[in-house]
């Protein structure tokens, strides 16, 4: 029996924002990133928060957020006295933001705050999933939070926000979307409803990605984009993810590599690895892994006259899409050189062996496994 619950108010298009100014009366805490009060974005915030309201903002949030921030927000939301939060930003101020509410309950006691996620950037699908993911910088390790108790109360997705958005975390952010939507429709715990959710994710990310990349202005790219990083957050968050995700939390850790960008480097490696006919190994299982994935490429239109076939035609249609968008495709193009990788694989291997996302992967992966996806991402 699967459970389904979708508890989010979802607010969407353009003119999505003014819903903000339905709020009155409220001490609100506002967490986002410098860039936001650098660039004057945050002004589309104030600018429709009505006078009755009182605001404090926390604007130290950095990428891969640090347990330490998070803290500090924490004390910073207590001290404030704050009845709402607002995060406005990228995936790590929405992320920070939730892992701030979950231990503002379990160390202020405060359980009735309601929170409000407005993403900048389309790409993490966190304004509307139970998952956070912080860092701790001396260890290097990101920590994937799941609890129902982050999930933020409203989502306002308004394309106005991501005009601005250049163009290469357009594209890792795009990519991003594209992995949480695949790894979402082939998880050990993918249903109908989530298929549904992945499908369209899937589809909307090739058909406005290429377009939102190639003109930031294109409302009506952006918008999709938008829609379709909600979508497949809404799918994952039912279905958990898979191994992609669980060497990115890892390996985007050690090699200082952006996440959505890490995400796209692993992409087609663990579709092949999911997919593959190897003695030993179940053919029945991982033939029905391949026509999983032979069921996208039907849906989009390519050429799948059979499980292998639609694997493959799967396969080259990302290959293509990461080069219209100018992305790397090997870890030596991002700058990684051998003797790190050589240095770091094992340790990332057992990193990503343990990471709870690896847990839905269609494929039980083992160490060697992931150290030889992560030799063929050196130099494919």
């Amino acid at each position: 029996m699967d459970k389904i619950s979708i508890k989010t108010d979802i607010y969407l298009g353009q003119g999505a924002l003014d819903r903000l100014t339905e709020w009155r009366n409220r001490r609100i805490f506002v967490v986002t990133d410098p860039f936001m009060i650098k660039s004057g974005m945050i002004n589309m915030l104030f600018e429709r928060l009505h006078d009755s309201n009182e605001q404090y903002i926390f604007s130290n949030i950095v990428p891969d957020p640090p347990v330490e921030i998070v803290t500090e927000g924490v004390e910073a939301l207590g001290a404030f006295q704050a009845d709402l939060i607002i995060a406005i930003g990228g995936g790590s101020a929405i992320d920070a933001a939730k892992a701030m509410k979950l231990f503002a309950q379990k160390i202020l006691k405060k359980y009735d705050i309601p929170f409000v996620a407005i993403p900048t950037t389309s790409g993490t699908g966190s304004e509307v999933t139970s998952f956070s993911v912080i860092s701790d910088k001396e260890k290097n390790i990101k920590y994937p939070l799941v609890s129902d108790d982050m999930l933020p109360q409203e989502a306002i997705l308004d394309p106005e926000l991501v005009k601005s958005v250049p163009d290469f975390i357009t594209a890792d952010t795009g990519m991003d979307v594209l992995t949480h939507a695949i790894e979402a429709y082939v998880s050990t715990k993918a249903n109908d409803i989530s298929d549904a959710l992945a499908e369209k994710a899937i589809k909307l990310v090739f058909a406005y990605l290429p377009r939102a990349y190639n003109d930031g202005n294109d409302l009506e790219a952006r918008e999709k984009m938008h829609n379709a990083s909600c979508l497949a957050g809404m799918a994952f968050n039912i279905t958990s993810l898979g191994l992609n995700h669980g060497i990115a939390h890892v390996a985007g850790a050690k090699f200082k590599i952006a996440h959505g960008r890490m995400n796209s480097l692993l992409l087609t490696h663990v579709i092949e690895f999911n997919a593959d006919y190897k003695p030993g190994y179940g053919r029945e299982e991982s033939s029905a892994v391949a026509a999983r994935y032979a069921e996208i490429s039907k849906s989009l239109g390519l050429s799948a006259p059979n499980a292998k076939s639609g694997v493959r035609s799967l396969v080259q249609a990302i290959k293509q899409l990461q080069k219209q968008l100018h992305m790397p495709q090997t870890l030596r193009e991002c700058g990684v050189e051998l003797s790190t990788l050589e240095k770091m694989r094992e340790e990332i291997a057992e990193g990503a062996l343990q990471d709870g996302c690896t847990a839905t992967n269609p494929r039980v992966p083992a160490e060697a496994d992931i150290v030889e996806i992560l030799n063929k991402m050196f130099q494919s």
